[in-house]
């Protein structure tokens, strides 16, 4: 307690002083694991994982046990002026390795990164960075390549749980002068709504123990934990990995054709606060890219999916999306359009500007007419099956097929029908020869 006599919140309190104290992170600690073979003189690391799992304080307690000289700086609140006064501070004292601890890499700029670069490649600091975020999107590749990347994975809730009961009988820094218990379900309950975040289930847990104190309680039960965890959130970034995660899922696991998994990742998004629009748009790309011509009518109840919406807003048309993910997940899928489309940009990216056939350009003037402007076109209304063997493409890339439907779906029909017609226009071709 301090001189006011504020005590500091559970979680700030509860925080691990050792390594062997830390819980939930067993792939990185104890004998043998990659920490504890840095060795004596410690690298630039960053460490990256969701909150409340333990990044600050495998920092702090790593630079402790190198003896180093430990600067925390946020990047939040500090800026390249910080940066500079950090440096000079290291320089008067190289005796001992000066360890710098940025909270939040990820907010920093490219000014500021580029800022200390030079003093991380001399080795003048050790950068010990901590990041909710991919560094790979938020930290300059020269910075990046100077640190070693330690991923840190969410709390299970058997690790919550065991946070929990630490806490609850910690009598120097927990709630153990309290004298209280949680029972089973509570404990479940609260393991699994801190979504692997320690530091949410160590706060709900103070604000649980506080009810039930004021209660005259000697245990917390799933009312108090009910009423404490109330307007928690789900880990999510709108424009960083998890975000890419979990569009990812959805998108995969329509194409997979899993309309369960479909749904569940687009409840997760819309759970997570994502614009239900950015989803209706991804299902409108999913429709042309994945199913396309194998069901022409998926594109067509995906646009209604993004305008029923756009009328109901959440949460009743959140239920259209829902409807066209589970359409789109059990359509015949076909990506014969997507490809094709791909293999045109590259045969014209190959080729250039090639010159339209004479018999298909447009004639609107006496001039372009005496040129040969479409001279030779046959209209195909006035042919047998309405099919003309004259070619539409570049006389350099002549006879090129690109769109090459699957035998699924609709596309089936339309793969049948080409066949068909290629078949005529073979025979009608070849008898015109024949004429001549």
């Amino acid at each position: 307690m301090n001189k006011a006599g504020h005590r500091p919140p559970l979680a700030e309190r509860m925080r691990p002083a050792q390594i062997k104290d830390i819980t939930g992170q067993e792939h990185l600690l104890g004998p043998g694991h990659i920490l504890d073979r840095l060795g004596e003189h410690l690298p630039s690391l960053i460490f990256w994982g969701p909150p409340g799992v333990g990044k600050t304080t495998l920092a702090k307690i790593i630079a402790r046990k190198a003896d180093a000289r430990f600067v925390f700086f946020s990047a939040v609140l500090s800026g390249v002026k910080e940066i500079r006064e950090i440096i000079a501070g290291a320089k008067m004292h190289q005796e001992r390795n000066t360890v710098l601890f940025v909270d939040e890499i990820h907010r920093f700029n490219k000014g500021q990164q580029d800022a200390f670069l030079p003093h991380v490649e001399s080795g003048l600091i050790t950068l010990l960075g901590a990041t909710t975020e991919n560094p790979s999107f938020n930290v300059i590749a020269a910075l990046l390549s100077r640190c070693r990347v330690i991923v840190l994975n969410p709390l299970t809730p058997e690790a919550i749980a065991a946070i929990i009961d630490r806490a609850l009988t910690d009598r120097e820094q927990g709630l153990g002068d309290l004298g209280l218990k949680i029972n089973a379900e509570a404990k479940q309950q609260l393991a699994q709504a801190a979504d692997g975040d320690g530091r949410r289930a160590l706060n709900a847990l103070e604000t649980a123990a506080a009810l039930a104190t004021e209660a005259k309680k000697n245990e917390i039960t799933p009312d108090e934990v009910k009423e404490a965890i109330q307007g928690g959130s789900l880990r999510y970034d709108k424009s960083g990995e998890e975000h890419y995660n979990l569009i990812s899922a959805l998108h995969k696991s329509m194409r997979d054709s899993d309309p369960d998994a479909s749904l569940y990742w687009l409840a997760r998004m819309l759970a997570a606060g994502e614009d239900p629009l950015y989803i209706a748009r991804r299902l409108i790309r999913f429709a042309s890219e994945d199913i396309g011509n194998a069901d022409p009518a998926a594109i067509t109840l995906a646009l209604s999916a993004r305008e029923s919406y756009h009328i109901l807003g959440s949460p009743e048309g959140e239920l259209a999306l829902a409807q066209a993910a589970i359409y789109l997940a059990t359509a015949p899928k076909s990506n014969a359009s997507y490809r094709a489309m791909n293999q045109v940009m590259a045969k014209i990216k190959e080729t250039g500007s090639l010159p339209v056939p004479m018999a298909v350009r447009n004639s609107p003037t006496r001039l372009m007419k005496d040129l040969g402007y479409g001279k030779d076109y046959r209209y195909a209304h006035d042919q047998t099956d309405a099919l003309v063997p004259q070619e539409h493409l570049p006389e350099a890339i002549r006879d090129t097929v690109f769109y090459q439907p699957t035998n699924r779906g609709h596309e089936a029909i339309i793969s049948d029908r080409l066949q068909k017609w290629r078949r005529i226009l073979a025979d009608k071709a070849q008898k015109g020869k024949r004429k001549e």
